[in-house]
């Protein structure tokens, strides 16, 4: 008689394990209402970028604040020329799997992603994205509340690789191998 294979490992779950996310979920901060240095600088991210950005899907958390900040994205790309916003998702700050949200904010091709969200839900939320849909973070770009230095620890170092955002002084942000690296905002016009 010849013996079964072994068992195959079971497939690690994409979520933030729980001691990870109850070490950094209490201490994380809930997002803010965006600042207009926030919005124009990503306004500017993105229209600068190459090659040319001109569909969008944008995608929040349901706290009032990322609702405002993706609202008032929306109606400020929308007014640009040959800009499009393909789709508006939303997803809990908790879930049992994040799978359906994932599936809907992967589901179209835009240019590009604009994200307003809380760091633990979008730390779960792209771990879904990475393992079960074609979601690129490189062309992902979000508001200053993701620009949390414990973000990338908590969603995994590949995971988030290329993102870049915004700071709410105008600032931008980059995650870099697991870093997130800051950069100063452009000096203010007539500013030596």
């Amino acid at each position: 008689m010849v013996p079964a294979p072994p068992p195959s490992p079971a497939t690690p779950s994409p979520l933030v394990p729980h001691d990870a996310a109850s070490a950094y979920g209490g201490a994380l901060p809930s997002p803010t209402p965006h600042t207009h240095a926030e919005l124009t600088a990503l306004l500017g991210l993105l229209t600068a970028a190459r090659p040319r950005i001109g569909t969008v899907v944008v995608g929040h958390s349901r706290d009032a604040a990322s609702r405002a900040s993706a609202a008032a994205f929306v109606a400020a790309w929308s007014t640009l020329a040959e800009r499009t916003v393909l789709g508006v998702v939303d997803w809990p700050e908790t879930a049992a799997s994040w799978l359906r949200p994932a599936k809907r904010f992967a589901a179209w091709e835009p240019d590009a992603w604009v994200v307003a969200a809380a760091p633990l839900g979008w730390a779960q939320m792209s771990r879904r994205l990475r393992r079960n849909t074609t979601w690129d973070p490189a062309r992902t770009y979000g508001f200053a509340a993701l620009g949390d230095s414990r973000l990338p620890a908590l969603a995994g170092a590949a995971a988030l690789q290329g993102m870049r955002g915004v700071t709410a002084d105008g600032g931008v942000w980059t995650i870099d191998r697991g870093w997130l690296v800051r950069h100063l905002p452009p000096p203010a016009p007539g500013t030596p």
